[in-house]
């Protein structure tokens, strides 16, 4: 069973209630909580406003409060993330929301988590067509390419950015294991894209990549 203070936490995150948010943060830490689990909790009331925003209960400024709030919190869980990166030999990670979506917020708490557990990241940003991402990738030969998107548009760009990459390697670069992420993620979807892991889950992801980089090395 979840710990009460983390289903506080999660209804806290999903009320808006900013202040009681951040404070119940900083107990969870000065308790010696996980951080990553901290962070996921808040995720989870992160999705819980996404649905009420799509019932129509929130509008367009609670997604936005919600997603201060959330800023907060990895602001001050991130000091906490990297204490657990340090000494850690880690891999590298090229990482992009895919071309003809403009979300970020699921894509930088991968690249903080990521920086945070001793990833070298180098963050693409948004809109990335897939050629620039196959020039990064020659330029910098990662272990792991992340694609994210939170639409169900990006679906077909995460395809072809998937056989684009898988087409260039290894030729241009070692082929590297590739990751697609975002809400609408699921195993149809990695199987028509033909990336070799997807995830929806941003902690999770960082542990999926700490369990390929023995793999890759």
């Amino acid at each position: 069973m979840e710990n009460a203070l983390y289903q506080k936490l999660i209804g806290h995150v999903a009320n808006l209630e900013e202040e009681a948010s951040i404070a119940l943060v900083k107990k969870l830490i000065l308790q010696k909580e996980d951080p990553l689990t901290i962070i996921g909790m808040c995720k989870k009331g992160m999705q819980q406003v996404g649905e009420a925003y799509e019932k129509g209960d929130y509008f367009l400024s609670g997604l936005i409060m919600a997603g201060e709030i959330f800023r907060q919190v990895t602001e001050i869980i991130q000091p906490e993330v990297k204490k657990q990166g340090e000494n850690k030999v880690s891999g590298s990670v090229l990482i992009g929301t895919v071309q003809g979506d403009i979300h970020d917020i699921g894509k930088n708490i991968v690249s903080m988590l990521l920086s945070c557990a001793g990833f070298t990241v180098y963050d693409m940003g948004v809109d990335v067509p897939a050629k620039e991402f196959i020039e990064q990738a020659e330029k910098i030969k990662p272990q792991i390419i992340g694609l994210s998107g939170l639409l169900t548009a990006a679906i077909e760009p995460m395809r072809q950015t998937v056989q684009q990459i898988l087409t260039a390697s290894p030729d241009r670069f070692p082929r590297p294991r590739i990751i697609i992420g975002g809400s609408m993620v699921d195993e149809e979807v990695r199987r028509y894209t033909g990336a070799d892991y997807s995830t929806s889950d941003a902690v999770a992801g960082v542990d999926l990549c700490r369990r390929l980089v023995p793999e890759i090395s």
